[in-house]
């Protein structure tokens, strides 16, 4: 080959690290080296899981304030009712306070089956037994 003619093989992209000269910066090479595989082992999947986290707790609390929305729905249709709502009488008359008890079971038989699913999974998965 000239010295005219270019360089036909490929040509590495690196260049290899410069050797250490001593014990000290050997010591400071394997500390560094320590760091960063410390940080990419816990940092980074505790920033995965905070994300993680943060979608369930805005997915929960969504969810929450979707049945507190059907809840208060359910109360209001059931206000409208004639036989719990008698428009003559003040305070909705004798049975006016049952659409409030029909929510409440309503809103704690949800509870409960929200509740069974969680412990049911958590039992599937071996979590606090």
């Amino acid at each position: 080959m000239s010295d005219t003619e270019p360089d036909t093989q490929p040509r590495r992209p690196w260049t290899p690290p410069p050797e250490p000269t001593g014990p000290k910066e050997q010591v400071n090479e394997f500390k560094d080296m320590v760091l960063a595989y410390a940080r990419q082992e816990t940092v980074d999947p505790l920033k995965t899981l905070g994300r993680h986290l943060g979608f369930g707790i805005a997915g929960a609390l969504l969810i929450g304030a979707g049945w507190i929305f059907a809840l208060l729905a359910l109360l209001r249709g059931l206000q409208e009712i004639e036989f719990f709502n008698e428009p003559g009488e003040v305070g909705g008359g004798t049975w006016g306070w049952l659409p409030y008890l029909i929510v409440v079971v309503a809103g704690v038989v949800v509870a409960g089956i929200y509740g069974r699913l969680v412990a049911k999974r958590l039992s599937e998965e071996g979590v606090g037994s």
